[in-house]
């Protein structure tokens, strides 16, 4: 049974094969008899800066188990770990393939997942495959001409594809390690296992993709590209068959419906066929960007060449009038990008790729708004809320999908100065208080502010502030039961970021296996 040590420290720099070394010397041991030395997760301690330290929990073997746990036993930092078992699947048949709409992380592990099964898979996504997408996203940043069906939000590997590819995930799954291998397998870094604050990158990210098309294409899976789903055939609560592209039909029982935060035209088609939604509440606000050298030098209190990108996660409340002001999907090194993915409208996200070496740092900071800020009480009042304020965005922009921006010290009153954003197509210097409403506008203000004093530096000419940004996750949530089908049509999964049950990669993917695994319990001989 193996055995896991916290609490390992190495400075910045320093070779972590000393790693094995250091722990056997805790125990009085040479580094040959901790066996199948293994890094379970690997951070960064900067609370006593510029001290920083590389923490490191791992694992091993003894030969002498009994022995070992009865000398050591009693440190606090020592644990026995149950023996991992592999996961077994038990082979299901059915003679309709399962429909998965959408090929975001909900729906290719979802599919992966339901492979495992010896279930096929017949996938529907509206956009293109990766290697198109990429470059109908290149020519919109460049010129500004939006591809409504294949852009940041749509197309094979869903938004997180053009993203800093975060794994993290506050959920405590016991899929974690399944979805994390998956991604090890088809090309991500191995270093996600261990690592605190895992990212894949969006370079990475799109060759992961890619391989994982061709993983379930050996397994026998239906992929359909630039296919819409724009209906559903039902009989007495009962899921008959999809339509496609308004003349496609397909035969299904069993549909996951994982079509991202903004598919907002399936919203509209679901609500018509009296699915229950309701409206739900999320973030909206503006992107800072900060160079990188100047959050290093925050955080970490000094140049460290060694140490990762520097981070940070904050977050500001107001007791009287029940707003949060939050730093969300914070990108080091990373860029502001136009994530349109309708006609005349502007919204903004951020990305990275795995070296994180842009220069730069930007995070989202948003407010949070609820069904009572939308106009309208039906479960598309938040959508309508979103396409407000991008469309106002869009007009304070110029059109061309050009972002209004505006120097940060400007923003919250307290000076002037410039602006430069690596947001593309480009920036038009506007009043981006404007451009929100009023109790967003001041609770941002509020909230900066605030993180000045926990992040001194953070407040400075050299930030800028671009808007707007809306889509921090679904506006709706589309109801399911216990065994994740809609209450209102049998055979329909609602699944994923879209569907209001996940938030990011992770959680979407989790998501993804859950409906899975719930399909197969059905299927199951």
């Amino acid at each position: 049974m193996p055995f896991l040590f916290r609490n390992l420290t190495l400075q910045p720099g320093e070779d972590e094969g000393r790693l094995v070394v250091l722990a056997a010397r805790c125990f009085g041991l040479d580094a040959a008899a901790l066996l199948q030395f293994r890094i379970l997760r690997k951070g960064v301690d900067a609370r006593k800066k510029p001290r920083v330290l590389l923490v490191y929990t791992a694992s091993f073997c003894v030969a002498d188990e009994a022995g070992f746990w009865k000398k050591h036993g009693g440190l606090p930092n020592l644990e026995q770990l149950p023996v991992e078992t592999p996961q077994l699947f038990s082979r299901c048949s059915t003679a309709e393939p399962v429909v998965i709409v959408g090929m975001g992380p909900a729906g290719l592990f979802c599919a992966l997942r339901l492979a495992a099964y010896g279930i096929a898979a017949t996938i529907l996504e509206r956009g293109k495959p990766v290697e198109e997408r990429v470059k109908d996203v290149a020519r919109f940043w460049r010129d500004g001409a939006l591809d409504p069906e294949s852009n940041v939000q749509f197309g094979e590997g869903g938004a997180g594809t053009f993203s800093d590819g975060k794994l993290t995930c506050r959920l405590r799954d016991p899929n974690t390690g399944w979805v994390l291998d998956q991604l090890i397998r088809f090309g991500a870094p191995p270093e996600i296992r261990y690592q605190a604050k895992p990212h894949v990158g969006t370079d990475r990210l799109r060759r992961v993709v890619a391989a994982l098309r061709a993983g379930l294409l050996e397994s026998g899976a239906d992929l359909r590209f630039s296919t819409c789903l724009t209906g559903l055939v039902c009989s007495n609560g009962q899921l008959r068959a999809v339509r496609s592209n308004q003349v496609d039909e397909l035969a299904c029982r069993h549909l996951v419906l994982a079509i991202g935060h903004s598919a907002r035209d399936t919203y509209a088609m679901l609500s018509r066929q009296n699915l229950v939604m309701e409206a739900k509440p999320f973030a909206i606000g503006l992107r800072v960007e900060h160079p990188q050298g100047l959050i290093d030098r925050i955080q970490y209190g000094k140049p460290h060449p060694a140490l990762p990108k520097a981070d940070y996660a904050l977050t500001y409340n107001n007791d009287l009038t029940r707003r949060s002001c939050y730093s969300f999907c914070m990108c080091p090194g990373g860029l502001v990008v136009a994530s349109s993915s309708e006609a005349g409208m502007v919204v903004v996200n951020g990305m990275s790729n795995l070296g994180r070496d842009s220069g730069l740092a930007n995070s989202a900071l948003v407010v949070n708004v609820r069904p009572e800020d939308f106009d309208g009480k039906d479960p598309l009042a938040g959508v309508r809320f979103q396409q407000q304020w991008e469309r106002t965005a869009f007009a304070a922009g110029g059109g061309g999908y050009c972002a209004p921006a505006q120097n940060l010290l400007a923003f919250i009153g307290q000076g002037t100065g410039g602006y430069c954003s690596s947001y593309r197509p480009g920036v038009v210097e506007a009043d981006l208080a404007s451009l929100l409403p009023e109790y967003v506008a001041t609770t941002l203000r509020e909230g900066i502010v605030s993180f000045d004093r926990k992040m001194k530096g953070f407040v400075t000419r050299e930030a800028t502030l671009t808007g707007v940004e809306t889509r921090t996750s679904a506006p709706l949530r589309i109801l399911r039961n216990e065994d994740c089908q809609s209450p209102a049509l049998q055979g329909l999964y609602p699944c994923g970021e879209g569907a209001g049950y996940a938030g990011g990669i992770m959680s979407a993917a989790l998501d993804g296996v859950r409906v899975a695994d719930k399909i197969a319990e059905q299927l199951a001989p």
